[in-house]
């Protein structure tokens, strides 16, 4: 266990800032929510999403059913597409100016959510754009009140300080991070959640394995983010095929929510370090690529590079997924096949050339994962050094199975 080999000389910033309303049913305390809205003088809010799902679940009812009973106004963009852009971002908050929009309400996983923080931002600094804001012209400290409401169990934005963006014209995917876009509040109920299909299932589910995995062995990990991380693993190895087989199995869908949730607040504290940062290169290339798709892909390799830095940390977080490591650097390569072979068990055995890149793409690759704002922070809290080499080895090792 963690306290066996944790540093206790290390001081740890331990993080949790959002009133989160878990469970099933969670969905009607917006409400309350939109009352308190409207008490502070907010009279017109921000609602990002996209898709249909936020109609479908019957969070949209909810939302509207609260404003109109409280007199609040809803501006709508439901034009967000899964790795949102600063284009997308700048039509919603121009909209959300002409009405005078004073918070920012995201429905939907982290594509929605992530735009509508960053709108929030934008809100509160009117002559900025969203470029400006993903290129780092600027560095915010407040934002507009942010609510999420979470329709996926992966991401875990609800409950931390990042968000994402993909500046189309420069293929940049960066992260920002500020504690001005912690939610306020967030909504995580399990009840909206049954109508994931499986793929989407898995690949948020794999989202948050690949949150801890990199937070409980990154040079920021505590014993929070570590025990998080352990939970997490435990919880989506025992509850994913559950989910899969039946999809409105709301024991399932609760156990992988909680563990997205925790997984937020675990990367929140122990950040992230190469699956997530060299991943951003993938989908910022190829913006139809699902992200826990595109980490998957990756995070046998970077188990094989990472391994030997943090063995016991890896073998503890494994045991549910790879039984039998026993913490020694050597079991590296084991690791990483096991990792593989349990991600094809869950159905997700896809290697980068199933997505269509190539070994010509490497290079690429590699410059986006050095040259991206935001990712050379990502790859400096990695447990091993992130040479040009490493990353390129990476890539190379992600291109075909390992077993």
């Amino acid at each position: 266990m963690w306290e066996d080999y944790f540093d206790m000389n290390a001081i740890s910033e331990i993080r949790l800032k959002t009133t989160v309303y878990f469970g099933n049913g969670a969905i009607k305390k917006i409400d309350g929510i939109i009352e308190n809205l409207k008490a502070r003088g907010v009279n017109q809010v921000l609602c990002m999403t996209g898709g249909r799902s936020y109609k479908l679940t019957g969070a949209w009812d909810n939302v509207e059913a609260a404003c109109k009973k409280h007199n609040v106004g809803i501006t709508l963009y439901n034009k967000v597409t899964p790795n949102p852009t600063t284009i997308a971002i700048d039509e919603a908050v121009a909209l959300a100016k002409k009405d005078g929009a004073k918070a920012v309400i995201g429905i939907g996983g982290g594509s929605p959510i992530d735009a509508g923080k960053s709108a929030a931002v934008l809100l509160a600094y009117p002559d900025k754009t969203a470029e400006d804001l993903y290129t780092f012209k600027f560095t915010p400290d407040h934002a507009v009140p942010i609510i999420a409401i979470n329709l996926t169990h992966g991401t875990g934005t609800e409950v931390d300080r990042f968000a994402v963006a993909t500046i189309p014209h420069l293929n940049f995917k960066p992260a920002i991070a500020y504690d001005c876009i912690y939610p306020e509040y967030s909504i995580d109920d399990p009840s909206l959640m049954t109508k994931l299909s499986v793929d989407q299932t898995r690949y948020v589910s794999i989202d948050a394995v690949n949150h801890v995995v990199e937070a409980a062995t990154s040079l920021a990990a505590n014993p929070l983010a570590i025990a998080f991380g352990v939970e997490t693993i435990r919880l989506v190895a025992k509850f994913l095929p559950e989910a899969v087989k039946n999809p409105e199995d709301l024991k399932a869908r609760y156990a992988l929510l909680y563990a997205s949730m925790i997984a937020g607040s675990g990367f929140d504290n122990g950040l992230l370090h190469y699956t997530h940062a060299l991943e951003h290169p993938l989908s910022g290339m190829k913006p139809e690529l699902t992200h826990g798709l595109g980490l998957a892909m990756l995070l046998p390799a970077v188990v094989l590079e990472c391994y030997p830095a943090r063995p016991k940390v890896f073998a503890e977080l494994f045991a549910p997924i790879v039984p039998g490591l026993k913490g020694n650097p050597d079991e590296a390569k084991a690791a990483a096949v096991g990792v593989e072979k349990w991600l094809a068990s869950v159905g997700v055995p896809q290697k980068l050339t199933d997505a269509g890149f190539t070994d010509k793409d490497v290079e690429p690759l590699c410059k986006l994962a050095l040259t991206t704002p935001s990712l050379d922070g990502l790859l400096g809290c990695a447990p091993v050094p992130s040479s040009p080499e490493r990353i390129k080895t990476i890539y190379t090792n992600s291109l075909k199975p390992m077993a």
